[in-house]
C-alpha cells in the first residue's frame, strides 16, 4: 500500500500496526501519526534491530495491507 494512503488512514490502520510490533505503546504510535521514518526508528529501538530490518518488517507490513 502507498506510504501516503497508509498515513492518511493511519487512525484505522493503527490497530493493525499494534498487532505487528506489540512492543510500541499506544502512545508511540499517536505520536509518530503514520510517519513511516518514526515508525522505523521506534521497531530499530524497542526490538534491537537494524534499520535495514526495521525498513523490511514496514515494507513486509505495509504490502500486506493491499
Amino acid at each position: 500500500m502507498n506510504w501516503d494512503r497508509i498515513e492518511g488512514n493511519w487512525r484505522q490502520l493503527k490497530g493493525k500496526a499494534i498487532e505487528q510490533w506489540g512492543k510500541l505503546t499506544d502512545d508511540d504510535f499517536d505520536r509518530m501519526d503514520g510517519k513511516r521514518e518514526q515508525l522505523v526508528g521506534r521497531i530499530q529501538e524497542a526490538y534491537g534491530v537494524s534499520r535495514d530490518e526495521a525498513d523490511r518488517q514496514v515494507d513486509d507490513w505495509s504490502n500486506r495491507l493491499m
